[in-house]
Parts: C-alpha cells; structure tokens; sequence
C-alpha cells in the first residue's frame, strides 16, 4: 500500500471509532437520564399525508397535531427521533 492509501485508511478508522464512541456516550447519558426519569419527552408535531394523483400530481391532507415522543439526546436513540431535531422540524410527512 502506497503512503497516501495507510492515511487514508487510517483516518477512516479513527473517523468511525469517534462516531462509535460519540453514539456509545449519548447512550450512556440517555440511560442515565432514564433512570432519573427525565430520558423521554414529547413533542407536539403537524402530520400531513402526501396522496399521488394522476399526471403526476399530488394531493396533500392536513391530519392533525399530535404529540411525538422523543428522546432527550444528540442522536435518535431507542426508535424515537431527538427532541431538539423535532423541536426544529414540526412537520411530519406520510
């Protein structure tokens, strides 16, 4: 392997080690916070459903507000989307 080949190899490897211990460490804190029972909260989203008609339009339908649980952490963890993300981003598409 060539110089330039080890060091890009290289920084590969350390690039997905500090996103493995970035994610590892969020769910550290979230289990933590779940056990001081602060580790879910919800937030209230618009959901829209997008209908394809023919000629390639499509029919959009207001479907209410609803209440999402989230999780009180940086990255989506346990199924649920991150708070500050849907805080930010209150409108769901189906």
């Amino acid at each position: 392997m060539g110089k330039w080949t080890r060091r890009l190899v290289r920084s590969v490897l350390v690039v997905a080690f500090l996103a493995a211990n970035l994610y590892l460490w969020d769910w550290v804190l979230l289990r933590v916070r779940i056990s001081r029972g602060s580790g879910y909260g919800s937030v209230q989203v618009n959901q829209f459903l997008a209908t394809p008609l023919k000629g390639n339009k499509v029919e959009y339908d207001f479907m209410g507000t609803a209440q999402v649980m989230c999780s009180r952490s940086l990255l989506p963890q346990e199924g649920h989307q991150a708070c500050w993300w849907l805080e930010r981003h209150p409108t769901q598409w189906e």
